[in-house]
């Protein structure tokens, strides 16, 4: 589909319909949706000067976007630098592609170099910015950080949707402050809870935490949801584990036959 979308874009003329920034840009997301990043940086080099397109903000921004989820994060310094040179000015989503990528690929000194490059085009990190910090960090198992980064936004008053997850007493403690501080959970921090909480073997608290999880609509992987329910039978709480079990099997029919397997293994 992508390779017939690339050649109606070319004989768009032919059809005698303009090719617009537009156009350009559709066909661009379209590659970064198939994460063909190869065509991605192909259209980019050649369409624009073959077609006479000019590109703009929305063009930048998705290739930006490419880079980053392709590796190539710091080709976004040369793309900053066109778009400079061009007067198109980036936008907060601008850098936070960028931010999103150097994190991804661990380069810790270029997230620092975009945050100056904020302030050069006079923009302050917000919280967008500072949940996907806090976000990339969790991903990456660097839960002090995270959390120094969410005391510093309380302090601002800033009030992020964040994630978190790290060594299991700081997790536990770093939940309830955010609990208790208004925010807004998503669901990798209730997953990374659970999976932490049963590793330490705290399975009464892992169920309280998958309950408000999938109260959500938030339901953690198998393998995290049958070491509960294993968990919870090692500890005399069969009831509580055979729910379990059965709310598994309502809400994924494809596995349920793993779940009964799961649920006659356990105590009578």
């Amino acid at each position: 589909m992508l390779d017939d979308a690339i050649r109606t874009f070319e004989k768009t003329h032919d059809l005698v319909v303009n090719r617009t920034v537009k156009s350009l840009n559709a066909l661009l997301f379209s590659c970064v949706l198939a994460k063909n990043y190869g065509e991605v940086k192909r259209i980019f080099l050649e369409f624009p000067r073959k077609y006479g397109i000019e590109p703009d903000l929305g063009t930048y921004n998705t290739i930006l976007k490419s880079f980053c989820e392709s590796g190539l994060s710091s080709f976004v310094y040369l793309i900053l630098s066109e778009m400079e040179r061009k007067g198109v000015k980036p936008n907060v989503p601008s850098f936070e592609k960028c931010v999103a990528g150097f994190y991804r690929e661990e380069k810790y000194d270029d997230v620092g170099k975009v945050l100056e490059l904020m302030k050069k085009h006079d923009m302050t990190p917000g919280i967008s910015i500072y949940n996907i910090r806090i976000q990339s960090l969790c991903k990456l198992r660097r839960s002090v950080e995270a959390k120094a980064l969410v005391d510093g936004m309380l302090s601002r008053g800033m009030k992020p949707n964040a994630v978190t997850e790290g060594n299991l007493d700081e997790a536990k403690s770093f939940l309830n402050k955010m609990v208790n501080s208004g925010f807004k959970l998503v669901g990798f921090c209730y997953f990374t809870l659970v999976d932490f909480l049963c590793q330490g073997e705290d399975f009464e608290t892992a169920l309280k935490i998958s309950k408000k999880s999938m109260k959500n609509g938030w339901v953690p992987n198998f393998s995290t949801m049958k070491s509960l329910v294993n968990g919870l039978a090692s500890i005399s709480k069969v009831d509580e584990a055979r729910e379990i079990t059965r709310q598994m099997k309502e809400k994924f029919s494809k596995v349920a036959d793993k779940w009964t397997e799961i649920e006659e293994n356990l105590p009578k």
